[in-house]
């Protein structure tokens, strides 16, 4: 009988989206065909250290941030259950001796699922030192990863490829600190209200906000410039309001990417926020925000969605899988289809029962358990891709 692929699921990160990470990783924990894979979850606390066996269930169950007492604990019961965060490729290597060791102490993994949103864990840190590994692993590499992250990099990309994007302005948070004024004099000049205020390098909507007029300008670019050194402010995209009727809203659409070179795309969803935008408390703690699969759009517009779509995945070299986030302006008064506005890409989006990815695929025909068969082919794909290349002389 062949030897079963062992799969590590790592989830948990230092980010501020670590619980979303939590949620994705116990679905896929769930839906994991274990009659095909060995399955090793791997946990990174908020502290950075790596955890196993016992104490990565526990963190996945809600349990308390590890602290320097639990990790000594640890440490004693099991002390090859946990390294320290300065030495985390150790969890990717086990000697020949290993192998007669419990699954708690032995991590000889076939392929890594980094099930990890938000920073060092979606913008290609862990995927570097999965490269350093030489270790198949499911996602982006290190530099789709990164380029999917970093909102600023990646409206470059777009635009690069001649991909409609929304009006924005990049600002560093030391030109904010330095001089707040000229900073809102200089959007104010590039754009008009709403504006839309984020963290460069962040997911799940965290740290973001909705901004009408001046008055929120200042407190929702700090509270970006607390979450990243880089801050976008965007031209909100919608219809006008007048006297009698509020502005309507854009239309937001998502599609789903699988595959590597040759990637194919999902029927396009379609997201109705339960508040004002779909900010984290609507993704993730509300019931009330509206998922519309498939989404109602003209054969054209969604042909439109989908190819650029796949552009988008291309563009940030992305590999495995991604999120494409899209912007629908009203239609106009004579019913002229509103524009479309590529908004952003996600190179790890959300697995979690209730995350748009698995369900547009779902509504594609590709069931939850074979999405995560498809994306542990196409990781040993990608490695055994990487391991064609010549490195040296």
């Amino acid at each position: 009988m062949p030897r079963k692929l062992r799969v590590g699921i790592v989830f948990g990160g230092r980010s501020g989206e670590h619980e979303v990470s939590l949620r994705s990783a116990a679905s896929v924990l769930a839906a994991i065909d274990k009659r095909k894979y060995d399955v090793v979850p791997i946990g990174i606390a908020k502290t950075g250290h790596w955890l196993l066996a016992d104490e990565a269930q526990h963190m996945l169950a809600g349990g308390t941030t590890v602290t320097a007492t639990s990790i000594a604990k640890t440490r004693s019961a099991h002390p090859s259950a946990l390294v320290p965060a300065a030495h985390p490729a150790g969890l990717l290597h086990v000697p020949a001796a290993a192998k007669e060791q419990s699954q708690a102490q032995a991590l000889g993994v076939d392929v890594l699922f980094p099930v990890l949103h938000g920073t060092f864990g979606e913008d290609g840190t862990i995927q570097g030192l999965f490269e350093l590994a030489g270790k198949a692993y499911v996602g982006s590499g290190v530099l789709g990863s990164a380029a999917g992250m970093d909102k600023d990099v990646m409206k470059r990309l777009f635009a690069a490829a001649g991909l409609p994007i929304v009006e924005h302005v990049t600002l560093l948070r030391g030109a904010w600190q330095k001089s707040p004024r000229k900073a809102i004099a200089e959007i104010e000049a590039s754009l008009r209200y709403p504006l839309f205020v984020k963290p460069a390098n962040l997911g799940s909507s965290v740290g973001i906000s909705k901004v009408h007029d001046r008055s929120e300008l200042a407190p929702a670019i700090v509270l970006a410039a607390s979450y990243d050194r880089k801050i976008i402010i965007e031209q909100g995209v919608g219809g006008k309001a007048t006297k009698n009727k509020p502005a309507e809203r854009a239309r937001e659409l998502e599609v789903a990417v699988l595959g590597n070179d040759d990637p194919k795309a999902s029927v396009v969803g379609e997201i109705v926020p339960a508040k004002e935008f779909y900010d984290y408390e609507a993704k993730y703690e509300s019931d009330a925000s509206l998922p519309i699969i498939p989404a109602r759009l003209s054969k054209a517009q969604t042909k439109d969605v989908r190819e650029m779509a796949i552009a988008a995945f291309h563009a940030c070299d992305c590999s495995g899988l991604a999120r494409v986030d899209f912007l629908l302006e009203p239609e106009g008064r004579t019913g002229k289809p509103g524009r479309l506005y590529l908004n952003e890409i996600n190179t790890m989006p959300g697995f979690t029962s209730i995350s748009m990815y698995p369900k547009l695929w779902e509504a594609s025909g590709l069931k939850y358990s074979d999405l995560i068969d498809r994306l542990i082919e196409l990781a040993l794909e990608r490695r055994a891709e990487r391991d064609d290349t010549q490195y040296s002389r």
